[in-house]
């Protein structure tokens, strides 16, 4: 049977800390109840001296959790920070008080201002102080990333005799490099009696972005408890993402002989919450949650996907939330990539015929930094009105407008017997003189009776739909589209779709 790491998640009181990124009691009731739905074993719900809103928020997710999680309320080790904690935790059913003490040189002679030996006393009061109120204590020892690992060790003996039932060593500034922080909690194991019978915790910090790594070191060399943030959210640089710890455990499990109880499946809907109710956006390249962590735009990569999932993606997009892998259409994209999107938007095209369209798709992608299904299917449109039997089919559009200039045109176009013809002519605005300038060129009888634009896709560099009814000398209506990036190059298109219509209706 594998060992259980306990996760405590600290997104209400640490994470929260994280400029900008403050929240109210109702907003933190929000996120409390996604942290249950993510199975998490511990909420750190705030610092409850602190405000009235903090007690508050201690207070209303003790509510909320039940017996469902463990509800945590923070201190320092002053007995008033206990006090208020917990009379916050009075009425939750699983309580549990944090409190604690700096042990590295800095905190002790520069913040503290205590030598070695009040700080151990002042760590031994304030755990058997906060054990008048509740069984389950936890101890931090705060920037024990930096601290002497003999004195460490001292500290974590005096508060495990005192009754701790968590310690937690904390790399408060995110200094330590991975396997050093690994030793440090190996040598805790081997170095302090009866450390087996308390739950060893770890709280990581980000600042040289190897949170994720110290945290798991922390699991390999024993500790049974990982605190951490939806998102990597805290302090500064941030804390230990959950997801990216908790996924590192999963993925790994047989080596590390650790499990999980998290519903893993959650995590999506989590950071989603957690990144609309604080603004912190996330980044697209962040691990497990991020926009991009199952996008592929590489043709390489989107060709050994779509043959096996596994060949570039170690997990299943379906195990945190996300429906289905993404494949990017840019023009990175391979023919593969290509023929399974139009696949799945009801398109079979084989051979030739997927070749002549695929260097259509890298006509466009050129232009977008990405080809939607949208385009995809305004591209097939487009093609479909380009192959058919067209009396002139557009070879070149120039347009010179603006203020205080008169709007002119110049087009050329090809007739079903190849030669080119070009014509200019000017007019109340750009599309009045490219239209005139075609007219130019295709006599034809007709009353332009209708002229709408819509955009296919999102984004500035989207592609312009242009869709165009004329009416010929006998009444009869010709509908005629065209889509382009450029909305010029669109209602060219669409008109002279319409025109060939007619032509082709008259003879």
């Amino acid at each position: 049977m594998s060992t259980k790491i306990n996760i405590f998640d600290t997104t209400l009181r640490d994470g929260e800390q994280s400029p900008g990124a403050s929240m109210n009691t109702e907003e933190k009731l929000v996120v409390a109840r996604q942290l249950l739905r993510l199975k998490v074993d511990i909420i750190e719900a705030g610092f409850p001296i602190s405000s009235p809103g903090d007690f508050e928020s201690v207070r209303r997710v003790g509510e909320l959790a039940g017996d469902d999680a463990v509800v945590c309320g923070l201190t320092r080790a002053v007995e008033k920070d206990i006090d208020r904690a917990a009379e916050a935790l009075k009425a939750v059913k699983r309580p549990r008080i944090q409190t604690g003490i700096g042990v590295s040189e800095s905190h002790m002679r520069d913040k503290l201002r205590i030598t070695p030996e009040q700080c151990i006393e002042r760590a031994i009061h304030c755990v058997e102080y906060a054990k008048k109120y509740v069984e389950d204590v936890q101890f931090y020892a705060e920037d024990a990333g930096r601290s002497d690992y003999e004195f460490l060790a001292k500290v974590i003996q005096a508060v495990v005799k005192a009754g701790a039932t968590v310690v937690n060593i904390p790399d408060t500034t995110g200094y330590s490099l991975p396997w050093e922080f690994g030793q440090r909690i190996k040598y805790l194991m081997e170095h302090v009696d009866g450390i087996e019978n308390v739950t060893l915790s770890v709280h990581c910090h980000n600042d040289l972005g190897m949170a994720t790594a110290l945290s798991m070191e922390g699991v390999r060399n024993g500790a049974t408890q990982v605190e951490c943030t939806i998102n990597g959210l805290g302090e500064r640089a941030g804390n230990t993402a959950m997801e990216e710890v908790v996924m590192a455990i999963r993925m790994h499990e047989a080596e590390l002989n650790a499990h999980t109880d998290i519903n893993t499946r959650e995590f999506i809907k989590a950071s989603k919450l957690v990144s609309s109710i604080t603004g912190m956006q996330v980044q697209a390249n962040k691990a497990i949650v991020g926009a991009n962590a199952f996008a592929h735009s590489s043709g390489i990569h989107q060709d050994g996907v779509l043959k096996k999932r596994d060949t570039y993606e170690i997990i299943n997009p379906a195990d945190v939330g996300v429906n289905q892998s993404q494949i990017v259409l840019t023009a990175r994209s391979g023919h593969a990539a290509l023929k399974h999107r139009l696949d799945d938007l009801g398109y079979v095209y084989e051979g030739e015929e997927l070749d002549a369209i695929y260097q259509a798709f890298l006509e466009m992608a050129d232009k977008k930094k990405e080809v939607y299904d949208e385009d995809l299917e305004s591209l097939i449109n487009e093609r479909g009105r380009n192959v058919e039997e067209a009396a002139y089919v557009l070879e070149g559009a120039q347009i010179s407008c603006g203020f205080p200039l008169i709007p002119t045109a110049t087009v050329t176009l090809r007739d079903a017997h190849g030669r080119s013809h070009t014509a200019c002519e000017y007019g109340t605005g750009p599309v009045d003189a490219m239209y005139k300038a075609v007219n130019k060129i295709v006599d034809v009888e007709n009353d332009l009776s209708e002229f709408s634009v819509s955009s296919v896709t999102r984004g500035i560099d989207a592609l312009g739909e242009v869709t165009v009814r004329v009416t010929a000398g006998d009444g009869t209506a010709y509908i005629g589209r065209g889509a382009d990036g450029d909305i010029i190059v669109s209602s060219t298109k669409a008109y002279l779709n319409a025109l060939n219509r007619l032509i082709a209706n008259k003879h």
